[in-house]
This record gives C-alpha cells, sequence and structure tokens, in this order.
C-alpha cells in the first residue's frame, strides 16, 4: 500500500511541474533539499537547499513555458525511513523560433524520508537542454545563457 501512495505522489509532482505549481512541490521537500540537473547551462548544476530550488523552478517555469513531463514508469523501493523512487519520463515543449519541437526523455532518481523529498537527481540528455537553451539565447532570452543557479 504505501508503494502505491508513494507512486500516486511522484505522478502528481510531475502533473505539478506541467503546471508550473512549484511551491506545492517546495513544501514536499526538507529545507536542505539536495538537488542535481545535468550539464553546463543555466539549468545544471547542484543546489543544497529549498531557496536555490525554488529558483531553479522558477527558471525552469520561464525557459520551458510549454514543457510538459509524462511519466512512463515508476518503481519504488524501502519504507517510509528510507524511500527510493525512480521515474522514467519524456519531456516536450516548443520553442518558438522555427518550430522545431524540444523532446528529451530521463529518469529521475528521488529520496524520501517520512513523506519528504531529500534528494532529487535528474539524468537527462543534457544535450538537448543545452541544444534548446541555445536556441532560445539566440532568438535574445538572456536568461537561457545564465550562470547556473547554485548553493
Amino acid at each position: 500500500m504505501y508503494h502505491a501512495i508513494v507512486k500516486r505522489l511522484a505522478r502528481k509532482n510531475f502533473l505539478r511541474v506541467n503546471a508550473k505549481d512549484f511551491n506545492a512541490l517546495l513544501k514536499d521537500c526538507v529545507p536542505d533539499v539536495h538537488h542535481r540537473f545535468g550539464g553546463n547551462h543555466a539549468l545544471g548544476g547542484e543546489r543544497h537547499d529549498r531557496e536555490a530550488l525554488g529558483r531553479w523552478f522558477g527558471r525552469l517555469g520561464r525557459l520551458g513555458k510549454q514543457l510538459t513531463l509524462t511519466v512512463n514508469d515508476v518503481w519504488v523501493k524501502g519504507l517510509p525511513h528510507d524511500t527510493t523512487i525512480i521515474v522514467r519520463w519524456s519531456a516536450t515543449d516548443v520553442i518558438p523560433d522555427n518550430g522545431a519541437p524540444y523532446q528529451n526523455r530521463g529518469v529521475h532518481i528521488v529520496k524520501m524520508r517520512w513523506g519528504k523529498i531529500v534528494d532529487i537527481d535528474a539524468h537527462e540528455d543534457s544535450q538537448a537542454v543545452s541544444e534548446s537553451l541555445k536556441r532560445q539565447a539566440a532568438m535574445g532570452v538572456e536568461e537561457a545563457t545564465a550562470a547556473p543557479i547554485v548553493s
């Protein structure tokens, strides 16, 4: 039963990203949450607290205005004091430069303790993210070339 509840929560959290409901996501995180997103670009790097993760989510929302994540699979292992969640997902977005769609896929490995997220490790095609950001930068989106948000 516990694993089924956690799977539903994981799916719900990806829907929250689609809806840009980042505050609800942040409430499910411990204050010193650790977040990693691969790549040397505006969305890359590591954050070590909820405040920096909130700024990162804000940037994700501004740079991925039509970003849609689709959860393909969710696996849960462990008990409430030490839970590991693996989410396999695909992503689409529309970059308005030439109408070419953005597509990506990846896996999130999330650690949770007593109902709170303590660690998010995102593994995606960072080259696809980087190329998308370059396309946005060519259109004059300054934030697409910003330094990573790190803490």
